[in-house]
C-alpha cells in the first residue's frame, strides 16, 4: 500500500477533495510547469503509452485523471471511435476543452468530470484504459484500479504511467536532489500554489514503484502484468490485461 500523502498537511478534508482543489487552482499552469519539470521528456514516455494503446487495436479508450488531456489528445492519430478523458478537477477539464476545441476534436474527444474511484460507466466498457501521472492522486489506490479493472473489457489493456525512483548510482542520489529540493523551488517561484509541487514531489518518492505496484496490480485482478522504467529509472509504464 502506499503512503498516504495529502497536498495540504493543514487542512481536515479528504485526501480526494484536497487533489480536486489543488489541480483547479494550478489547472492554468500546469501544462508549461510540467514541461519544465520533466524537462520534455514526458512527451516522449507519453508517445510510448500511445503506441502500446495502438498496437492492441482499441476502439474505445478512456484516459483517467486525464487532466489538462495531454494523453486523450494524443490518442486520436489511434483511429480510435471513441476517446473519453475523465478527471476529478473541473479547472484542469476546461483548459483541457479549450485545447481540444483548438485542435477541432471535439468530436472525437469526450471530457467527464468524475471521481476514479467511482467510474460512471457499465462493466466491460473499453478496450484500452490508461492513467499518466494520476494513481498516486488516488484517495484509495486499490479502489481507483478495481473501479478500472470493472470498466475494462476482458482482453483489454491497461497502461500506467508514473513517476517512479531510481535504483543505481549516480542516477538515485541526482534524482533525490532533484525532487527533494529543485522540484519544491520550481513550484514555490512559478506556482500561485506552493504546496502544490510539494505535494507533487513528496506523492512521487513515496509511491509504490517497480514489483510493489505490480504486485497491488495483481492483487487486484490484473493479469500479464509487466514494468518498464524510462529514463534511468525516473518513470515507469505499466502493462496489465483483464
Amino acid at each position: 500500500m502506499s503512503k498516504n500523502v495529502n497536498p495540504y498537511k493543514s487542512s481536515d478534508r479528504s485526501k480526494k477533495e484536497q487533489v480536486e482543489q489543488m489541480f483547479d487552482t494550478i489547472s492554468g499552469e500546469y501544462d508549461g510547469l510540467n514541461r519544465v519539470i520533466s524537462f520534455g521528456i514526458d512527451v516522449q514516455w507519453r508517445k510510448k503509452v500511445v503506441n502500446l494503446v495502438k498496437n492492441s487495436g482499441a476502439d474505445r479508450i478512456l484516459d483517467v485523471a486525464t487532466g489538462t488531456g495531454d494523453l486523450a489528445i494524443q490518442m486520436v492519430p489511434t483511429g480510435a471511435g471513441k476517446i473519453v478523458g475523465l478527471d476529478i478537477s473541473a479547472g484542469m477539464l476546461d483548459v483541457g476543452r479549450k485545447k481540444i476545441a483548438a485542435k477541432g476534436y471535439h468530436d472525437k474527444i469526450e471530457m467527464v468530470q468524475a471521481d476514479s474511484e467511482n467510474l460512471p460507466f457499465e462493466n466491460d466498457h473499453f478496450d484500452a484504459i490508461t492513467v499518466a501521472f494520476g494513481v498516486r492522486n488516488f484517495e484509495h489506490l486499490e479502489k481507483g484500479l478495481a473501479e478500472i479493472l470493472r470498466v475494462l473489457k476482458p482482453g483489454g489493456i491497461f497502461v500506467i504511467l508514473e513517476t517512479s525512483v531510481p535504483t543505481k548510482t549516480p542516477f538515485k542520489q541526482g534524482y533525490s536532489l532533484y525532487s527533494k529540493h529543485l522540484l519544491p523551488l520550481i513550484g514555490r517561484v512559478f506556482s500561485k500554489d506552493k504546496d502544490a509541487y510539494a505535494y507533487l514531489s513528496e506523492s512521487a518518492s513515496v509511491f509504490p514503484y517497480g514489483e510493489k505496484f505490480n504486485n497491488i496490480l495483481r492483487k487486484t485482478g490484473f493479469t500479464n502484468v509487466q514494468d518498464d522504467p524510462q529514463t534511468f529509472g525516473v518513470a515507469t509504464i505499466y502493462t496489465a490485461t483483464k
